[in-house]
């Protein structure tokens, strides 16, 4: 019975196992209110908090830039986390445990849409109010979910069916100058394609359209690869892929029509920050859905082992090339809010480059998985921002760190794990404050 009793959660010994302890039984809803709570903070005390400490501005990924751009500076950036995010995230979390369970299990007896909603508003409320610093963190934020739109598409693709491609840049670029003609030939004024053909206000109803008639483009492109290089096996797919993005590439560069090599742009500002996060969003709860699916279930029996699948009357081929077009497509509205968030996009943006950068984002954040791909994407995202004042050297600190995830979790830091809404918001036990 001793030993029972030294085993509990509670009873664990040493700092860490106190403070886990302390902040167990904790909901996401409880988090969510943390940094709600957190950036209204900042919003209206940041300022004045900045004077008083030192430093020169609020600081805007978390006092990283300012860290690397003048050391002097650390103390203060650590005095405004610590006061700003840390404490106040912890105490609201703590304090309100009880409440925020209590919330969450009365949510959770109305049908799903409903706490989806209340979390999703409670992410977006804390996102935006945290983005209203500055237009730099709009920016990194709009980039950040338009990488987890295109990390999510490939892991459908060399995680969730096992194979090897290299082709999604290719998709990417399709699906950007698709969207980017689309709009820029119906809605707006262009050196290259005149007068817009439709009244600009209709653009915004019409961007949707849009973005799928991009992703459309990247799909036909999909299955060009796909029906020659699911006929054969092994390591095909992936010099076709990469064979097909350098096609890809060197046609855009050599399209007039599109602006060549000198790129396009003039496109419409409809990517604004709500519609990229709304997207993001779909892009996740849609590919979450396709991978739990039947249809998903049987692409993981074909990445296992394709010739007992096909002995067990799965449709291979068919399987493949759905799962394959699924994932371009998404690559490529990805690439459409990619163009419309820069408002210019170039053939050179979707070479070799950006193919490592989307290939790392999969593989550190784990294979087969949608919490990893979103883990990945994040984390790569915003720790490359983080790193930009190292120039150069930024690019030999994340490949050392990629080497160190590859050597110590090979499949990535979450591989391998569903992702269950109910689970994710379903309140905490409080195990610990019945003790």
């Amino acid at each position: 019975m001793e030993e029972i009793n030294d085993t509990h959660p509670s009873k664990k010994k040493g700092a860490l196992g106190g403070l886990t302890s302390v902040f167990s039984g904790i909901p996401v809803l409880g988090w969510l209110l943390g940094a709600l709570v957190a950036v209204i903070l900042e919003h209206y005390l940041g300022d004045p908090l900045v004077d008083r400490i030192g430093l020169d501005k609020i600081p805007v990924l978390f006092g990283a830039v300012i860290i690397l751009k003048k050391p002097l500076m650390i103390p203060g950036a650590a005095v405004f986390l610590l006061l700003i995010y840390v404490i106040p995230i912890a105490v609201v979390a703590r304090a309100g445990k009880s409440f925020s369970n209590r919330l969450a299990g009365k949510l959770m007896e109305f049908p799903i849409a409903v706490p989806t909603l209340v979390h999703l508003g409670l992410l977006y409320g804390a996102i935006h109010i945290w983005s209203d610093v500055s237009a730099y963190r709009v920016l990194t934020l709009k980039l950040m979910f338009v990488a987890i739109m295109l990390t999510l598409s490939l892991n459908v693709i060399n995680g969730y069916m096992g194979e090897f491609s290299c082709s999604h840049p290719g998709f990417m670029a399709l699906g950007a100058y698709g969207a980017s003609v689309f709009t820029v030939l119906l809605f707006s004024s262009d050196r290259l394609f005149g007068d817009p053909l439709l009244p600009e206000a209709l653009g915004p109803f019409l961007f949707p359209v849009g973005l799928i008639f991009g992703g459309l483009i990247a799909s036909l492109g999909a299955l060009v690869i796909a029906i020659p290089s699911f006929r054969t096996r092994g390591d095909y797919l992936a010099i076709i892929s990469l064979a097909f993005l350098f096609i890809v590439k060197s046609m855009i560069e050599n399209l007039e029509f599109v602006g060549g090599p000198r790129g396009l742009s003039g496109q419409p500002n409809y990517a604004n920050l709500p519609t990229v996060f709304i997207w993001a969003v779909l892009c996740v709860w849609i590919i979450n859905n396709f991978v739990r699916s039947t249809l998903g279930k049987a692409l993981n029996a074909v990445r296992d082992d394709e010739v007992a699948a096909d002995a067990m009357t799965v449709n291979t081929r068919r399987t493949k090339m759905v799962a394959f077009m699924f994932a371009a497509f998404w690559a490529g509205v990805a690439g459409g809010l990619y163009a419309h968030v820069l408002r210019y996009v170039n053939p050179g943006t979707f070479g070799i480059q950006k193919l490592a950068e989307v290939l790392a984002m999969v593989y550190f954040g784990g294979l087969n998985s949608v919490y990893g791909s979103i883990t990945g994407a994040v984390s790569l995202s915003l720790l490359g921002e983080a790193l930009r004042p190292l120039e150069i050297f930024k690019w030999i600190i994340i490949p050392l760190l990629l080497i160190l995830v590859m050597i110590f979790r090979p499949t990535g830091l979450i591989a391998f794990r569903e992702f269950d809404v109910r689970k994710v918001m379903q309140p905490k036990s409080n195990s610990d404050d019945e003790v």
